[in-house]
């Protein structure tokens, strides 16, 4: 069965190369553009890994995977953002990963790897 990924960002460019760069890997890979789309999303199906940008309009990511981890205990998420200075800030802590954006995804397919194996 194929591993399920759900990717949050509000970039709508970032979601379509994650999307087609993730199945090419074989990944089921479903994309939304909001805190709130991301609730829903993991309402309806279960997912393996959520890949989670920080800096989002309206709830931003941070804030997003409290209310994810305290509904979804054992939800894996990868925090995906363009600012390296989140990594220092505790409320980051709680997830599996922490990745900067860059236009190499070689270390994201790496961790959504180490997650799913």
């Amino acid at each position: 069965m194929k591993k399920r990924i759900l990717v949050v960002d509000d970039e709508p460019n970032l979601r379509l190369l994650y999307q087609e760069e993730l199945k090419t890997e074989g990944y089921e890979v479903d994309v939304v553009e909001s805190a709130e789309a991301t609730f829903k999303a993991l309402d309806e199906k279960k997912y393996d890994v959520v890949i989670l940008d920080i800096q989002m309009p309206g709830m931003n990511g941070l804030e997003a995977m409290g209310h994810i981890l305290h509904k979804h205990r054992n939800q894996a998420i990868i925090l995906n953002t363009a600012y390296s200075q989140f990594k220092d800030d505790f409320e980051s802590w709680s997830a599996d990963a922490y990745v900067v954006k860059s236009s190499d995804l070689t270390e994201l397919k790496n961790k959504i790897r180490d997650l799913t194996s």
